[in-house]
């Protein structure tokens, strides 16, 4: 389509005027006057040939506003391409209708509504005078309010014809009809997923701020990032107790899995090892009388321990293949950080948790209903509270100057029942000769001194001496059936039987060791026996009903710790400093142990700490190398485990029958 512009001269026309008279000249006389052509100062000047020229314009169907620099990726070519065609369509307007055929059963349905008479028998002509009529009534509509101002006028109104009503009881839609019975069919059809269309645009401006708020956000995480930083060496973060900071959801969730395949891969390795702690039984047993043997099978070693001594040993009630290990120095000289590490038999290479403390690390203790929480007690006279389940590296409960932390270092922590207030509580026993319960109430902890521990002679002396009468308490344990009755040992080798209802005054006292006592323990099924160790070389057995003890034997060197089997009120264990482990068993020997037995490898290691495992054959042992050791006892050491006579009547039964073996000779010493 072309068109032509042209430039033309504008005409204006002037007519001169009387000036002196002020009257103008008449119409006739202006006719007569001549024109003048004015042409304007910003009129062009054009030649003929421009004059003549045609400028033409050419309308196309291209978009001007359509983008012609996309780029697509190619998953084909694996690189961006940029797209060729251009969609150059605008849609202005678009609606979708259907059209019906006349003579469709849904055609013949729509004019037999309008009242058309029968859609079957009306042809073109019908449908004509249809839409004339349509029409005039469009126009008819239109004109009305022109009218109606200028010549009223009657226009003829066409009434609908009259319909006939349908049937209200049977009637039915044709879109909510179904089969009545309809087929079964083997496929099953299910709804397709919902969906939903979206649709974004994109600019540069929004693209700018988008990457300026991730910038942002990177330089909170590293200012974050260096402030746990911070905290975690203040504190001594040890980061294989909790996750570490920042970490992906994606490495949290492998986590779980990792540790399987982490089981699978020592179970391959170790598998000589767990065949044996498994299956291994001493043949040899059958002809070595009563003695036994002990086979070691893993060690249980940290990196982090390797400077420190095993200070405690301790197996979870509830779970039998998982146990604590507490890492101190009992050397004065030697005091600083601590290490709690919790391992499973199930991974000897390395521990499930890890805690890292201030002061060294003295003594466990699990809770036997809550076997997630751990009381410690440290060197330097405070006592904590761990939660296994809570991934931090800090205690949920600890002690303090101001809510009445000891003075001086904790030897034994021990839990009890709950209190009154149905609180969970547990004792300590310290150098500073006290007996304390701490409550946890809330999140803090409560104590209550049960006993000071005084020194008689001194306090017989010196009545007013105050604190300086206060001996140091070493070991402390509770009456497995009554829980009010404890016993308490000191480092003047006395034994002190204490009740919680009396804090004034003791029980009973026995001048049990010649040297400081190191553990004493209840038997585990006998009410009144119990056992002693001491640094004079000697394990002792008592009846609290007697001041003199039962039994008593020279193991040749200090001993570490005395233990009661689970399994039996007969056997027990004891560890000497010259790294041997001795198991005595009363009813099979009564005067000398059944397997006595060096676990170490390196010469002045000693051995420390023992404790039995409740459901396996198993002992675990702590030397001051940091290593704890567990060793598998040979049958001739649990032959009571596969007595089929075995109950708890019976063991008490068998240690009252040693009793009173060793009773007779002693009171008719006493009548001579």
């Amino acid at each position: 389509m072309a068109r032509a512009v042209r430039a033309q001269h504008r005409l204006i026309s002037r007519t001169p005027t009387q000036g002196t008279s002020g009257s103008s000249i008449g119409s006739s006389s202006n006719l007569l006057q001549p024109k003048i052509l004015m042409k304007p100062d910003d009129q062009l000047d054009l030649s003929p040939e421009e004059l003549k020229e045609e400028f033409t314009r050419i309308l196309t169907a291209n978009n001007p506003h359509a983008p012609n620099n996309i780029v697509r990726y190619s998953f084909k070519e694996r690189c961006y391409k940029m797209k060729m065609g251009v969609d150059q369509l605008a849609v202005h307007f678009s609606m979708d209708g259907n059209m019906l055929h006349k003579e469709s059963d849904e055609g013949r349905r729509q004019l037999t509504r309008l009242g058309l008479g029968d859609g079957a028998a009306m042809g073109e002509q019908s449908l004509n005078e249809v839409e004339l009529l349509a029409e005039e009534d469009l126009e008819v509509e239109g004109e009305t309010e022109e009218t109606e101002r200028d010549v009223p006028k009657e226009v003829p109104t066409v009434k609908p014809p009259e319909t006939a009503l349908r049937n209200q009881f049977n009637y039915s839609e044709r879109a909510s009809q179904t089969f009545n019975n309809p087929y079964r069919e083997r496929g099953t059809s299910t709804e397709p997923p919902p969906r939903t269309n979206f649709s974004a645009t994109a600019n540069q401006w929004e693209i700018f701020d988008a990457y300026q708020e991730d910038l942002e956000r990177q330089e909170r995480q590293k200012e974050k990032q260096k402030s746990r930083d911070k905290e975690t060496e203040r504190r001594g973060n040890n980061k294989s107790s909790a996750p570490e900071a920042g970490q992906s959801e994606e490495i949290q969730r492998i986590g779980k899995p990792a540790k399987i395949v982490e089981r699978m891969v020592n179970q391959n390795t170790h598998d000589e090892i767990a065949q044996d702690f498994k299956y291994w039984e001493d043949a040899s047993d059958e002809f070595k009388g009563n003695e036994g043997t002990l086979l070691p099978l893993w060690p249980f070693k940290s990196e982090k321990a390797k400077k420190l001594s095993v200070t405690a040993v301790v197996f979870n009630p509830e779970y039998d293949d998982m146990f604590a290990v507490g890492h101190g120095s009992y050397d004065f000289l030697k005091q600083g950080s601590g290490l709690i590490c919790v391992y499973s038999l199930k991974n000897p290479s390395f521990p499930e948790f890890t805690y890292t403390t201030e002061s060294g690390v003295i003594t466990l203790d699990f809770h036997p209903e809550h076997p997630w929480l751990m009381a410690v007690g440290f060197y330097d006279g405070g006592v904590a509270v761990y939660n296994l389940r809570e991934k931090t590296n800090e205690p949920s409960y600890s002690s303090s100057a101001k809510n009445g932390k000891h003075t001086d270092t904790v030897w034994q922590v021990y839990w009890q029942e709950n209190d009154l207030d149905n609180n969970l509580n547990f004792f300590s026993i310290s150098s500073d000769g006290r007996v304390t319960c701490w409550s946890l109430i809330k999140n803090e902890l409560h104590n209550t001194d049960i006993i000071l521990i005084r020194l008689n002679t001194r306090a017989e002396l010196d009545p007013g001496a105050g604190g300086l009468d206060l001996a140091c308490g070493t070991c402390i344990d509770f009456h497995k059936s009554t829980d009010y009755l404890f016993l308490v040992g000191t480092e003047e080798g006395k034994i002190h039987k204490c009740s919680k209802h009396y804090s004034s005054q003791y029980l009973d006292t026995y001048n049990a060791h010649h040297m400081a006592v190191y553990a004493v323990r209840w038997n585990t099924f006998h009410p009144r026996v119990f056992a002693s160790c001491s640094a004079d070389w000697t394990v002792k057995i008592w009846d609290h009903n007697y001041s003199e003890p039962m039994f008593t034997f020279d193991l040749g060197n200090s001993v570490g710790d005395v233990v009661w089997s689970p399994y039996s009120a007969t056997v027990f264990g004891a560890v000497t400093d010259d790294g041997q482990v001795h198991i005595f068993d009363l009813s099979q020997e009564k005067y000398s142990p059944l397997c006595q037995q060096s676990v170490v490898q390196k010469k002045k290691t000693k051995v420390n700490h023992l404790a039995f495992n409740k459901h396996y054959p198993v002992i675990l042992v702590g030397d001051d190398r940091g290593n704890a050791l567990t060793l598998k006892l040979s049958p001739n050491l649990r032959k009571c485990l596969k007595d089929k006579a075995y109950s708890t009547e019976n063991e008490v039964a068998k240690m009252e029958k040693l009793l009173e073996l060793v009773r007779e000779p002693a009171a008719e010493e006493n009548e001579k």
